[in-house]
């Protein structure tokens, strides 16, 4: 089955009344999902969430408007698939940075409906997409993303070969709130971090992370909760990680959001925090033939008074 074939996507993995396929003006394919938990869109390049927004509440998952839909292009906001390496290639600067998972196509292989009444897609990364060159190792890769009250994502890497190969990766997730400046972030407290905007200084996080310029820090060896608490929409966001021993932090704040020219505005930046879970730095994971990793993410709203 092509992953580009809706008529046949529909046929096979639609759920009346719970999830659809459309195609965009650029030839994306988009699973929409509409249940009586939440709302979500996803993207076909990419398995990337773009859109969640439980039934009641405000957006969870932050989309740029001004996010750009195009083959081959990661899209600005969502979360991100991060995969098989963070960053920079460790030796091939000319490969793309976070890897390439995240700008190809990926397919539908099962839909369903769980007892609780959420949705649940399983994609897959087809040997199509993985660039020989790039990635050299026999493996199949899957994400899970179920849609309900809360959502999970599970990002599972099983080696196929006969040797152990190294990952590193991410969920790239960016969140919607309601001002920067309202905001902190719990659960990080006493972690060691590296520093991108302080030329990767090794650093040791005091109290809560709170944000009033650039921010981009990688905390290592954690694999705590980590709360969004928002004052401004009276809610907490709850990133409870599993498989997961790096936490990302960034926003990158008024200078480089304009550079960058997809965050919608000039205070774009206001309104997203990225919080990742990730295996990175020191923290890349190995994988033996024959082993199975699995990072796996549930997000849920906590209100607060």
């Amino acid at each position: 089955m092509s992953p580009l074939d809706v008529t046949t996507l529909n046929q096979k993995f639609a759920i009346p009344g719970q999830l659809k396929f459309t195609e965009d003006v650029n030839g994306l394919i988009i699973a929409c999902i509409a249940n009586e938990q939440a709302q979500s869109t996803i993207s076909l390049q990419g398995a990337h969430v773009m859109t969640f927004e439980p039934v009641g509440e405000k957006p969870v998952i932050w989309l740029s408007p001004a996010a750009k839909l195009v083959r081959g292009k990661s899209i600005r906001g969502g979360v991100p698939i991060c995969w098989p390496w963070f960053g920079a290639h460790a030796t091939d600067s000319t490969f793309p940075g976070h890897g390439f998972a995240r700008t190809v196509p990926w397919q539908i292989v099962a839909s369903e409906v769980l007892s609780d009444g959420s949705t649940r897609i399983t994609f897959e990364l087809p040997q199509s997409s993985i660039p020989v060159a790039q990635w050299p190792h026999a493996c199949q890769v899957r994400s899970i993303v179920t849609i309900g009250k809360e959502m999970t994502v599970e990002l599972i890497t099983e080696n196929t070969g006969q040797m152990m190969f190294e990952i590193g990766e991410a969920l790239h997730t960016y969140f919607a709130i309601s001002d920067v400046n309202k905001i902190r972030i719990t659960g990080l407290e006493g972690c060691t971090y590296l520093d991108k905007v302080g030329d990767w200084q090794r650093r040791t996080q005091a109290g809560a992370v709170t944000i009033a310029a650039e921010v981009d820090r990688l905390y290592v060896n954690t694999d705590s909760d980590c709360l969004i608490v928002d004052s401004g929409h009276k809610r907490c966001i709850r990133i409870a990680k599993r498989g997961s021993l790096s936490t990302v932090v960034w926003n990158p704040w008024v200078e480089k959001a304009t550079k960058m020219g997809d965050f919608g505005s000039d205070t774009g930046y206001c309104g997203m925090v990225c919080v990742e879970s990730a295996n990175a730095a020191e923290n890349c994971v190995e994988v033996p033939a024959g082993a199975t990793h699995s990072l796996h993410v549930t997000y849920s709203i906590e209100k607060t008074q």
